[in-house]
């Protein structure tokens, strides 16, 4: 009884000398030389904890060893990629490589010029004057018929008359020009008649006499 109570009264004195001191204390528990006993709670670190392995980077025995194959960011495929199916020419699916065949591109058709070629001058024939008699001694109607057989319109022109004369024994007194404008225009292959009537002065034909226009000349454009 003496020695419990004087042990007691040493743990307490042991309890009170750590509390006071402020240093941070120990107590031991459970049997003097047996083994330690779990504590009833588990007490975690409250700060950041960083492992340091001990003896470095382990070998992996006995694994398969690592594909060889380009797999970086450049290569185009993803590293455990399935390899791509086959098509029908027995070529990779998706393969960029190029057949053997090659394909000619057919021939341009042949263009046809849209502007036609220039056409040819115009070519202007006309037929003898076909001559009427008026009321008047001094005048007569003359009907000329034109025909442009050239590739291109008449588009203007003129007609000389030569009238001339004639006397009541059928003498010839002298000739009278005069000139009149072609029906233009005149197209191309086309035809075309006119009729004028072509006049001298009157004193040039005294009573008993008549004109004859004979000549016809044309100039045209």
């Amino acid at each position: 009884m003496i020695g419990a109570s004087a042990a007691v009264v040493c743990l307490g004195a042991a309890l009170a000398a750590c509390g006071g001191g402020g240093a941070e204390g120990y107590v031991a528990t459970g049997a003097v030389g047996g083994a330690p006993q779990a504590s009833a709670t588990t007490l975690t670190p409250t700060g950041g904890v960083t492992f340091v392995p001990l003896d470095g980077p382990r070998k992996n025995s006995g694994s398969a060893p690592a594909a060889t194959g380009n797999t970086g960011p450049d290569s185009g495929t993803s590293p455990g990629a399935p390899p791509a199916a086959p098509g029908a020419d027995g070529s990779p699916s998706g393969s960029s490589a190029k057949s053997g065949r090659t394909t000619t591109d057919p021939p341009s058709p042949t263009t046809t010029p849209s502007h036609p070629a220039p056409a040819g001058p115009a070519v202007l024939t006309w037929s003898d004057p076909a001559r009427k008699a008026t009321d008047k001694r001094w005048c007569e109607d003359v009907t000329l018929d034109f025909a442009n057989s050239g590739g291109s319109a008449v588009r203007s022109g003129s007609v000389k008359f030569g009238t001339h004369i004639i006397g009541a024994l059928g003498i010839d007194w002298g000739t009278v020009e005069s000139t009149a404008g072609l029906p233009v225009p005149i197209g191309a292959g086309a035809r075309e008649g006119k009729t004028w009537t072509v006049c001298v002065d009157a004193w040039r034909v005294p009573l008993g006499m008549h004109i004859e226009t004979r000549d016809v000349t044309v100039q045209w454009r």
